[in-house]
């Protein structure tokens, strides 16, 4: 097996890692289990960066590669175990769907995102053809999670898995500017900070994080 075999079936590995964690968010029915696993999903991002960036002697994806670990696999985590701890969240998460609808809508969407970037990439490398299908594939599953979940911290990894895909994506294609791969973890970084905030205030105002009580809450309100 060639040097070029060995650097793809690595780089395919990572990236398949990313998407199959994708899916066990979404299986995920507590709180503490969507921020560990969405830890490791980031690990992987850091991981599959560092591995294009030593195969594509792009040495300014280290950099994405120290970023998506040190914020989005150790920071960003913790301070959401905190989050939860500080306002005792250690329980089961309520779903807008099932997870059996969850799961076909997930396969669904991985199936949809091999049709829409194999015809338009004919003329790209497997690698780069294979990479971008898993990335779109990443996003949509965040976007699913954002809507499958009434839990406005389960929401947030939502957004933050999404955004994963977007930075695999970044990595995978060649010549991509170091500045592009910064502005999308840095825009993350100050939704999270906002969201913070938002969160803070909902839990000081209503006393709790599920969106189905906020409504609730609302409701009576306007009443």
């Amino acid at each position: 097996m060639t040097l070029i075999d060995n650097s793809y079936d690595i780089a395919n590995w990572f990236d398949a890692s990313i998407l199959v964690l994708s899916f066990f968010l979404l299986l995920q029915r507590r709180l503490q289990g969507v921020i560990r696993f969405y830890g490791f999903q980031a690990l992987m991002l850091a991981c599959a960066s560092a591995w294009q960036a030593y195969s594509q002697d792009a040495p300014h994806l280290y950099v994405t590669a120290a970023i998506a670990l040190f914020f989005k696999a150790i920071l960003i985590p913790i301070v959401l175990h905190r989050i939860t701890v500080s306002f005792d969240l250690h329980r089961s998460l309520d779903t807008a769907l099932g997870i059996s609808t969850t799961m076909l809508l997930g396969v669904s969407l991985v199936a949809l995102s091999i049709l829409l970037v194999f015809p338009v990439t004919t003329s790209s490398g497997a690698l780069t053809r294979e990479g971008l299908t898993i990335a779109l594939s990443v996003v949509l599953l965040g976007f699913l999670m954002m809507i499958a979940r009434r839990n406005a911290i389960s929401q947030v990894v939502g957004f933050m898995s999404l955004e994963n895909g977007l930075i695999l994506a970044a990595v995978s294609v060649k010549g991509m500017p170091l500045v592009v791969e910064l502005s999308i973890a840095f825009s993350v970084l100050i939704a999270f900070i906002i969201f913070g905030i938002f969160f803070f205030h909902i839990r000081e105002q209503v006393d709790t994080l599920d969106l189905h009580k906020i409504e609730q809450f609302r409701g009576g309100f306007q009443k």
